[in-house]
């Protein structure tokens, strides 16, 4: 059964390839140029390596588009994305064939955080900037607290299952539920999804299968409607895609591991100071609204 899953699983990952490259190529060149910067370039090595070896590249990516300016704030959530999506799934593709999961739970989850990334997307793609920056300072807010509980080695350790059932897999498909939606606001699914397989008495390991495939499945149709509404940064989406599929070969099968605490205290460092300069920003567009009013 297990392996009829997986069988399942990979065809659905290549006909979801299929379709975000399609819609990539229709959608792309009419939002404006599509040659990336080399500073997009890099961008999607850094955060993409990072992400194969689980930190995330949500977080990371958000931080460097705010201190450059490279990306409008309104544009970032469907530039995170449509970005990620082919990294995603390079991802999904070699860790669903090397980690266990119980096809159910896997299975589940992964719609799940499909349905909740479909709810999301067609919210967050007409929210003002100022909600934007809203939403994305405190979900980074949240994210950085996470990362913080990483380093320190606060979160809970897990379990040896590689599935749930009764009322944990109730818990597991509503939490992925949420993490989707979050997802288009530009909060990552690696950390919480981590955290929510680990507290219901999972092997973290299997949460590598569960996150990079919710994603891989989710990140095509979020992004189909960004770009359908013009909310995404077409030099930086290709740029992602450029350095970033590289960048998960490399981690996965060259790299493989490192020692990542120091790194994951630096990421919260930045991400929690990336959350504040969001709010702040939120703060300072709805003040002259507060004054006409």
């Amino acid at each position: 059964m297990l392996l009829n899953a997986k069988s399942v699983l990979l065809a659905g990952l290549a006909l979801v390839a299929i379709y975000h490259v399609v819609t990539l190529v229709r959608g792309l060149p009419k939002l404006g140029s599509v040659r990336p910067t080399a500073g997009f370039i890099v961008t999607g090595v850094f955060t993409d390596f990072l992400d194969t070896l689980g930190i995330g590249s949500f977080a990371t990516s958000t931080a460097i588009y705010r201190a450059t300016k490279w990306v409008k704030d309104a544009l970032i959530p469907g530039t995170l994305n449509a970005g990620h999506t082919l990294s995603t799934l390079a991802q999904a593709f070699i860790y669903t064939q090397v980690v266990e999961v119980e096809p159910v739970t896997l299975v589940g989850m992964i719609v799940a955080a499909v349905v909740g990334s479909w709810v999301g997307a067609g919210l967050v793609a007409k929210w003002p900037t100022q909600r934007i920056q809203l939403g994305m300072g405190l979900c980074l807010a949240a994210a950085a607290a996470l990362t913080f509980a990483q380093a320190a080695g606060a979160i809970p350790g897990g379990g040896e299952a590689i599935g749930v059932t009764g009322v944990k897999l109730g818990i597991a498909l509503f939490g992925n539920f949420v993490l989707g939606v979050l997802m288009t606001i530009g909060i990552g699914l690696y950390g919480p999804c981590l955290l929510l397989v680990s507290a219901l008495g999972m092997s973290p390991t299997a949460a590598f299968p569960i996150m990079m495939g919710s994603c891989a499945f989710l990140m095509p149709f979020a992004s189909a409607r960004f770009i359908r509404l013009g909310k995404v940064d077409a030099r930086a989406v290709v740029g992602n895609i450029i350095g970033g599929v590289p960048a998960v070969l490399v981690a996965a099968y060259i790299v493989k591991s490192l020692p990542l605490t120091a790194m994951r205290w630096l990421v919260a460092v930045v991400v929690a100071y990336t959350a504040i300069t969001l709010i702040m920003s939120a703060r300072r567009a709805s003040q002259p609204e507060m004054a006409e009013a």
